[in-house]
C-alpha cells in the first residue's frame, strides 16, 4: 500500500481501496486452500507453522516495503492516512491480545457483572467502547490540530518547560510497557501453540514479526500492517463464533440469536448446583482449604514438618525399591517445597484462596447472567456483597473509559490523518470496526460455556479430547483438569479454563476443522503484534524524542539521527519486554487493565484541563500528574500479591472501599483533577 509523495488524493484513496480488495480476496483464498489441503491429508503439525510463517512474513514484507528514515513518515505516517484506513488501523491497534484473546474469556469466567472480587466481563466492553466517545469529543481533534509527533509533546507545547514533557514521557513508558508485556505474552502463547515449541521460544519467534515492522518503517509501516492485520482479526473472530452459533442455535448471526443460549446456560447452572458429584468436588476443595489454613497457622513449624514428611517418604520409597517414576515424583515434590517462610506463606495463602474459590458453587464462577453478586434486598452479608460487586464494576468502567482517552499509542494514531475533520471521522470508523467484534464477544462466552457444560462435563477422563492435554502442556495456568472426587467422570468444578484460553480453544471445542484453529491463532497473533508494534514505537519515541532530545541534551541532532536512535531504543525495549513476558507476570486482561488505570491518572486530568481551561499553570499540571500517577501506582503495588505477602498483609486488608487494584485510577484521576483545580485557583488568588 504505497503512499504517493504528491498527487490527487482521491486517486490515492481509490488505489488503497483496490489494494485492500485484492488483499481480502487473497486471504480468503489462502484459508480456502488450507481447508482443501487439510481435507487432502495435510498434517496438523504443518498447518500451525504455515499460518505462523505466512502471517509473519506478510507483515515483514509490508514493513520492509514501507521502511523509512523520514521523520514525518516514521512518527506520524506522513499525515496522509485516510479516515477509514486509520479507523481500521486503530481498531487493529485496539484489538490487542486482551480484546481478541481474553475478553470472551473474561466474560466466560466472570459473567456479565462478576462477583465481589471480579468486576465482570461486561465492564470491559462498556469501558473500552465508551472511552472512544471521550477520545472523539475531548482529545483527538485537539491533538491533531497541534500537528504533534508524540503525546508527551503536547505537554511541552501547552505548558512549556521540560518537566511536564518528562513526566508525561515516563508515564507513557510505564503504562505502555505494562501493556506491551501482555501483548508479547500473548505472542508467545500463540506461537508456542502453533509450532509446538517452548513458550520462551515462541516469544522470540513472534517478536521478530514485531520488530521488522516497527523497527524499519515506524508509524508508516505499522499503519499498513495494522490494516492488513485487522482483516485477519475480523475473519478469525467471526468465523468460529458464527460456526458455533449455527451448530447450537441454527443461525450464524450469534449476536442476534444467543438469547436462548443464555437461558440454557442458566438451566445447566441450576442443575450443577444440586448435582451430588459437584457437591463432592466442592467438599474436597473445602477440605484442601482447611489443610491450607492449618499450614498457615504456624508457617515455620508447618514448613519444617512438610520437609521432614517428604524426606521420610522419599527415603521409604528408596528403601522399598519403589518404581523409579514414583521416586522421581517424590523428588520433584520435595524440590518444589517452598525454600523459606515468606515463599511458603505466599504459596499457601494463594492455595487457600484458590481452594476456597473452587469450593464455592460452580467452581467459584458467578452465575453468568447475574446482574451483581449478592442481593440488595437480602441479608446484611448479601447487601455488602452487592455493594462491593457494583462498586468494582462501575470503578473499572470508569478507569477503562478515562484510560482510553489517555493511551499514548492510541491517541497518536489520530495525528496521522490529513486533517482535523478526518481525525474526528477516524474515531467513528474505529468504533464501527471495533463494534463488529465486540458485539460478538458476549455471545461467544455464552456459547462456549454451553458447549463445555453440555459436551465436556459428564465425559469420562479416559475419553476427554486431546486438545485439553495439549493446551495444559503449553501453560498449566491456562487449563487444569483433575479427578478430584475420584469417580472417573469430569465435573464442572474439576475443570478450570483460563481467560486467555477460551477464544483460542473455541474451534477445537466446537469440533471445527483444524484450519480454523490455525486462523484463530493467526488472528490472535495479529492482534498482539499490531498492538505491540504501536506500543514499542510509543516507548522508544518517549525515551528518545521526549526524554533525551526533549530535555535539550543534544538539540543539534538531525531528524534522521533521532529516527535512527529511536529504532535502536525500540529494539532494546522489545528485548526487555520479552524477558519480562517470559516470567508470566499475570494474565493478559489484568495487565492491560492496569495500564489503562496508569494512563487515566497520568495523562487525562492535565491533558483535558489544559485543552479546555486556559488558566491551568505548569506547576498545577505537574503536581496533578505526579499526585494522580503516584497514588494509582502505589495502590497497585501495595495490593500486589508479592508485596502484600512481604508486608504481611492479608488479602483485602489494604483495599479502599473494597476497590480492586486494577481500578486504582478511580482514586488517582480525581486526585489529579483536584490538585490541578486547587493549585490553579490558588495561583489566581495570589496573583489577584
Amino acid at each position: 500500500m504505497a503512499e504517493p509523495g504528491a498527487g490527487d488524493y482521491g486517486r490515492y484513496v481509490r488505489g488503497l481501496h483496490r489494494t485492500l480488495a485484492i488483499y481480502v480476496v487473497c486471504v480468503i483464498a489462502f484459508v480456502g486452500l488450507m481447508i482443501w489441503a487439510e481435507q487432502r491429508g495435510l498434517s496438523r503439525q504443518w498447518i500451525g507453522p504455515i499460518f505462523l510463517f505466512v502471517s509473519v512474513m506478510m507483515y515483514a514484507c509490508i514493513g520492509i516495503y514501507a521502511r523509512t528514515t523520514d521523520a514525518d513518515d516514521y512518527y506520524v505516517a506522513g499525515r496522509r492516512v485516510p479516515a477509514m484506513y486509520n479507523g481500521m488501523a486503530s481498531a487493529s491497534d485496539w484489538m490487542s491480545a486482551a480484546s481478541f484473546i481474553s475478553l470472551a474469556g473474561g466474560l466466560y469466567l466472570q459473567g456479565f457483572a462478576g462477583g465481589e472480587g471480579q468486576p465482570g466481563g461486561l465492564a470491559y466492553l462498556l469501558g473500552w467502547t465508551g472511552g472512544f466517545c471521550l477520545v472523539a469529543m475531548l482529545v483527538a481533534p485537539h491533538l491533531r490540530r497541534l500537528r504533534l509527533y508524540t503525546v508527551p509533546e503536547y505537554f511541552a507545547v501547552r505548558y512549556g518547560g521540560v518537566w511536564p514533557r518528562r513526566i508525561a514521557a515516563l508515564a507513557a513508558v510505564a503504562c505502555s510497557f505494562t501493556y506491551v508485556v501482555a501483548q508479547i505474552y500473548g505472542v508467545g502463547l500463540i506461537a508456542s501453540r502453533l509450532t509446538g515449541v517452548q513458550f520462551e521460544v515462541g516469544i522470540m519467534l513472534g517478536l521478530g514479526g514485531v520488530l521488522v515492522c516497527s523497527f524499519l518503517g515506524g508509524m508508516r509501516a505499522i499503519t499498513w500492517t495494522q490494516v492488513a492485520q485487522y482483516v485477519i482479526i475480523l475473519l478469525a473472530f467471526l468465523i468460529p463464533v458464527s460456526w458455533l452459533s449455527f451448530k447450537q442455535l441454527g443461525s450464524p448471526a450469534a449476536p442476534l440469536v444467543y438469547g436462548p443460549a443464555i437461558e440454557r446456560v442458566a438451566e445447566l447452572e441450576t442443575q450443577l448446583l444440586s448435582s451430588p458429584a459437584e457437591l463432592e468436588v466442592r467438599a474436597e476443595y473445602a477440605r484442601r482449604a482447611r489443610v491450607d489454613e492449618q499450614l498457615l497457622a504456624d508457617v515455620p513449624a508447618s514448613l519444617a514438618a512438610e520437609r521432614t514428611r517428604l524426606q521420610q517418604r522419599l527415603q521409604d520409597l528408596k528403601s522399598q525399591r519403589a518404581d523409579m517414576a514414583v521416586v522421581m515424583a517424590a523428588q520433584r515434590e520435595l524440590a518444589a517445597l517452598p525454600r523459606d517462610e515468606a515463599q511458603a506463606r505466599e504459596r499457601w495463602t494463594r492455595s487457600l484462596h484458590e481452594n476456597r474459590e473452587r469450593a464455592r458453587p460452580l467452581g467459584g464462577l458467578p452465575p453468568h447472567s447475574l446482574a451483581f453478586a449478592g442481593n440488595p434486598d437480602g441479608s446484611p452479608q448479601e447487601q455488602e456483597a452487592y455493594r462491593i460487586s457494583r462498586n468494582n464494576f462501575l470503578a473499572l468502567v470508569f478507569c477503562l473509559m478515562v484510560g482510553t482517552a489517555g493511551l499514548p499509542h492510541l491517541l497518536i494514531r489520530y495525528c496521522t490523518t490529513p486533517s482535523v475533520a478526518e481525525a474526528r471521522t477516524s474515531v467513528a470508523w474505529s468504533l464501527f470496526f471495533i463494534l463488529l467484534l465486540y458485539v460478538s464477544a458476549p455471545a461467544l462466552a455464552v456459547l462456549v460455556k454451553q458447549e463445555v457444560m453440555q459436551s465436556l462435563v459428564g465425559s469420562r477422563f479416559d475419553a476427554l479430547p486431546t486438545w485439553l492435554a495439549q493446551w495444559a502442556r503449553v501453560d498449566g495456568a491456562l487449563l487444569s483438569v483433575s479427578d478430584v472426587n475420584g469417580d472417573g467422570v469430569l465435573q464442572f468444578g474439576e475443570l478450570r479454563l483460563g481467560a486467555d484460553l477460551i477464544m483460542l480453544a473455541t474451534p477445537e471445542l466446537g469440533g471445527l476443522p483444524y484450519v480454523v484453529s490455525g486462523l484463530v491463532a493467526a488472528g490472535g497473533l495479529a492482534a498482539a503484534l499490531s498492538t505491540a508494534d504501536g506500543l514499542l514505537l510509543t516507548i522508544s519515541n518517549a525515551l528518545v524524542r521526549d526524554l533525551y532530545y526533549g530535555g535539550h541534551q543534544r538539540p543539534s541532532a538531525t531528524r534522521e539521527q533521532r529516527v535512527i536512535l529511536s529504532k535502536f531504543t525500540l529494539l532494546i525495549v522489545a528485548m526487555i519486554a520479552a524477558f519480562v513476558a517470559a516470567l508470566k507476570p499475570g494474565d493478559i486482561l489484568q495487565l492491560v487493565a492496569s495500564s489503562f488505570s496508569l494512563a487515566a491518572a497520568a495523562f487525562v486530568p492535565a491533558m483535558v484541563c489544559g485543552i479546555f481551561w486556559t488558566k491551568v499553570t505548569r506547576t498545577a499540571a505537574v503536581a496533578g500528574m505526579l499526585g494522580g500517577l503516584g497514588l494509582t501506582a502505589s495502590y497497585m503495588l501495595v495490593n500486589a500479591p508479592g508485596v502484600r505477602a512481604a508486608l504481611g498483609l492479608v488479602p483485602g486488608q489494604s483495599l479502599w472501599m473494597d476497590i480492586q487494584p486494577v481500578s486504582a485510577a478511580v482514586f488517582g484521576a480525581p486526585l489529579g483533577v483536584a490538585i490541578i483545580v486547587a493549585m490553579t485557583l490558588a495561583g489566581r488568588s495570589r496573583a489577584a
